[in-house]
């Protein structure tokens, strides 16, 4: 072969990039990647540009499912520099009456912490981690193969026969509020499941919300919301330094602008500048897909049903993220008892409800849920001696036709609508811990623009 034919070709050195990068050459595959961006990671990136001393994620920071992907986990990623840190407790949700709803890494633990808010609240905890025991490797697995998922899924079925029954699937297949007022008595747990779900882009009353909370606060019991040490790019760095070392090519600064199709088949792309390279296998696109669609190939030569779908094809919410670097930790008005890696940030799950549901109606949300991150606190290597890196981000609609709050923001997502908005955030989290302000040595506020450029 030479230097521009190899047996496939993967646009983009994001994780899911790199992810498949490494499958093929695994497989003995010649593979090239190619990153439009200076540098590999896509939404898995760091840097310290927010203040001196400190790392930030640039977009993603927690990482459950790579931790529990037996795909990762094959690639023995901490031979190549990656390693694991936890926070004390992975996540938490403070209220405004200063208790905490705390998911510890220990079941136990958490079922105890439970209990003290509400009797049996922390029996029914250990009866869904003990169902999860003994289906939750496999569930795993169904939800990180390929769709549809028909192999492990008949292997999560049978095991869900012998393990609690086939209601633990119409659990899942229930809307999050309803999970947890089925299955507990207090407001902790409730909202541990209800903020667990609210990651995803669907309201908490749609059927199958529950699928992610579950998901997600199982997780936290088995492998916690793992960071990679020293900043997120560390992992998207762990996976390019195995590939390479397998003898794989990533090309940075090489956008793709076409992939070239013959005879139904994509056999190549071609690079802004003019190089061409030829795959004789595959071409993968870790691309978003009006890009993929849009822009990469040409409308001749997709199926007229792809056409046609993506003329209706709508993005998820789009997303401000908000960094601090902090001079000391978050002032809170009750502390925790244990310090979260991440925590929530919504009154009840009634606040959570109605702010993804005003997403949803493409109103920006008066009283955004927000999920954040206590970076330090969970990693101390990203920022000097008792400070804190600190994020939080919220969903806002696509398309704005109104502001649910008092401020008029007009989600044409301007510095002006940036900065007001990270306000109203910042505001949210000033009430739980007073004095939140007067801790900030720098704060950035990613709007919809940045994030998706």
């Amino acid at each position: 072969m030479t230097d521009r034919t190899y047996d496939a070709i993967v646009i983009g050195a994001g994780p899911n990039g790199l992810v498949a990068a490494n499958h093929l050459i695994d497989s003995g595959w010649s593979v090239l990647v190619l990153e439009a961006q200076p540098e590999v990671g896509g939404a898995v990136r760091s840097a310290d540009d927010v203040h001196p001393g400190f790392v930030h994620d640039t977009f993603s920071a927690f990482y459950p499912l790579a931790a529990a992907s037996p795909t990762i986990q094959s690639f023995g990623l901490q031979e190549h520099g990656l390693t694991w840190r936890h926070s004390p407790a992975v996540l938490g949700h403070p209220l405004p009456d200063g208790q905490w709803a705390i998911l510890h890494r220990d079941r136990n633990i958490t079922s105890s912490l439970l209990d003290q808010q509400h009797a049996g609240d922390g029996d029914a905890w250990l009866a869904l981690c003990e169902t999860w025991d003994g289906i939750g490797d496999q569930m795993v697995k169904a939800l990180l193969s390929p769709f549809p998922p028909v192999k492990n899924g008949l292997g999560t079925v049978a095991r869900l026969r012998r393990a609690g029954g086939l209601d633990f699937i119409k659990i899942m297949l229930t809307p999050a509020v309803e999970v947890g007022r089925a299955r507990f008595g207090g407001e902790a747990p409730r909202l541990l499941i209800a903020g667990n779900a609210g990651h995803a882009d669907i309201p908490l009353h749609a059927p199958g919300s529950g699928l992610l909370g579950i998901l997600l606060s199982m997780l936290a019991q088995t492998v916690g919301f793992p960071v990679p040490e020293g900043g997120a790019g560390e992992l998207t760095k762990a996976l390019a330094r195995r590939f390479e070392s397998l003898g794989g090519v990533i090309r940075c600064n090489a956008e793709v602008i076409r992939i070239e199709v013959e005879s139904g088949r994509a056999r190549g792309v071609q690079v802004a500048g003019g190089e061409r390279f030829s795959a004789t296998q595959a071409v993968v696109a870790d691309v978003v897909a009006p890009h993929l669609y849009g822009k990469l190939l040409d409308a001749a030569d997709l199926p007229t049903r792809t056409g046609v779908a993506m003329k209706s094809f709508e993005l998820d919410p789009s997303t401000v993220k908000v960094d601090w670097a902090l001079d000391g930790p978050i002032p809170w008005a009750s502390k925790p008892s244990h310090a979260p890696g991440t925590f929530h940030v919504a009154d009840s799950v009634d606040q959570m409800t109605e702010a993804l549901g005003q997403v949803s109606a493409r109103a920006v949300p008066a009283d955004p849920f927000m999920l954040a991150g206590q970076m330090t606190t969970t990693d101390p290597t990203r920022s000097p001696p008792g400070t804190e890196s600190l994020w939080a981000y919220t969903h806002v609609p696509q398309r704005t036709v109104r502001d649910a709050g008092d401020d008029g923001i007009r989600g044409i997502w301007d510095r002006d609508d940036c900065e007001r908005f990270a306000d109203r955030m910042q505001q949210r989290i000033e009430r739980l811990a007073p004095g939140f302000g007067s801790r900030i040595l720098a704060r950035r506020v990613l709007g919809p623009h940045e994030l998706e450029a």
